[in-house]
């Protein structure tokens, strides 16, 4: 069964997959990726600010999860994802995936990003010198996700 984190505290990305890998008994394979705060548009990036309704996005992250133990050979997955105020450079999300063969693990693990960056529910709003704006969905990202609906389900 996935395992489905959300928390406002900061995490140690390494500490986090050495306890997934360390589960895995039949795994071949272990994929992670973390996402970390990042100034992409203006440049004056001073802090960003995550918000989410707790059992909502719990609901909707172990969905997401199950449907890709589902879709690909898995024998486990992980999602953590913070909220709550960040600063350029602190982490923001991790996933994580095990697999027998590493081309399932990958796949997995890019369907989760792509879903966590487009569809997961949680608001981003990025503060700057100049104000505070919530972030707009992009298309790339929209794009991203498209391709694993053209793929099935």
């Amino acid at each position: 069964m996935p395992e489905i984190i959300v928390q406002a505290d900061p995490f140690d990305m390494g500490a986090m997959l050495n306890r997934f890998a360390a589960r895995q008994d039949n795994a071949g394979a272990v994929v992670s990726f973390s996402g970390i705060v990042r100034d992409v548009a203006t440049g004056d990036l001073a802090a960003m600010e995550i918000e989410h309704y707790p059992s909502m996005t719990e609901k909707a992250l172990a969905e997401i999860a199950d449907q890709a133990m589902d879709r690909w050979q898995l024998a486990d997955a992980f999602i953590l994802h913070r909220h709550g105020r960040m600063g350029q450079g602190d982490t923001i999300m991790m996933v994580a995936t095990a697999a027998r063969h590493r081309a399932d693990a990958f796949a997995a693990a890019e369907f989760l990003m792509d879903y966590l960056k487009s569809r997961a529910p949680f608001w981003k709003k990025e503060i700057t010198a100049g104000g505070a704006a919530w972030v707009a969905a992009r298309d790339e990202d929209e794009d991203a996700l498209s391709r694993w609906q053209q793929q099935g389900s």
